[in-house]
């Protein structure tokens, strides 16, 4: 055997030996994914289930739920005024709007009982014959800074009332007022949708929902009196 074929059998021989060395190891298994795609599943199955509970159970933990004190039945005085919602809801001479009726205003019709139902005896003797105003909670309560004009809208604007307060004229009974624990106002005005969503318009009283309404009434989002979009309008 020449030299030449001597180191190639050498050659040969040690990658072989290097081969088997290799071999010898044993296989050489690949990673595995470990633990890190069960802890990103549990997160994400954590996060959507967090997401659900918290859906469902923050609205009821915020908001408190409280009972008017009188049951008063709308439908029953809507059939006996004459004017609608202004018989008790009107505006006075200075143009300013009367709000909630006062015990003087119910009065008026109610010195005495005219019928026979729970809900007006508890009125009367709780209320009238004490000569105490009734603690009523107001759904559309907006804060202090807020100026809201009824008289722009509904005598101007020729609003009706249902497009801001729906159709209260036809309930037999008061609904649930809830009470935002935090701030102390209606969830009316957020409305009761967490995400923000709405069907009707009077579903919602956030300012973004009086801007969307001006837009679509008046073709601009300003004010209608100062055609200006500043904050001074709406807020005192």
């Amino acid at each position: 055997m020449s030299m030449t074929d001597e180191k190639a059998h050498e050659t040969s021989t040690d990658a072989a030996s290097q081969n088997g060395d290799l071999s010898g190891h044993g296989d050489i298994e690949t990673p595995k994914d470990g633990p890190g795609g069960f802890i990103i599943l549990f997160f994400i199955a954590g996060l959507v289930v967090s997401l659900v509970v918290g859906w469902g159970l923050f609205p009821k933990l915020l908001y408190s739920q409280k009972k008017q004190p009188i049951a008063f039945n709308h439908k029953l005085h809507m059939a006996e005024v004459e004017h609608g919602c202004e018989s008790c809801h009107y505006f006075r001479e200075d143009g300013s709007f009367s709000g909630i009726p006062t015990l003087e205003e119910c009065m008026s019709c109610h010195e005495n009982a005219i019928g026979e139902s729970d809900a007006e005896g508890l009125f009367m003797a709780e209320y009238v014959y004490k000569g105490r105003e009734v603690p009523w909670y107001v759904y559309a309560r907006q804060p202090d800074c807020v100026f809201f004009s009824h008289a722009a809208h509904v005598s101007m604007g020729e609003m009706e009332c249902e497009t801001c307060h729906g159709n209260v004229g036809e309930s037999e009974a008061p609904r649930v007022y809830e009470e935002n624990r935090i701030t102390g106002y209606s969830r009316d005005i957020w409305g009761k949708s967490i995400a923000g969503l709405k069907i009707n318009s009077y579903d919602r009283m956030k300012m973004d929902d009086c801007a969307e309404c001006h837009e679509t009434m008046t073709g601009r989002r300003t004010s209608v009196q100062t055609q200006y979009d500043a904050c001074f309008v709406c807020h005192k």
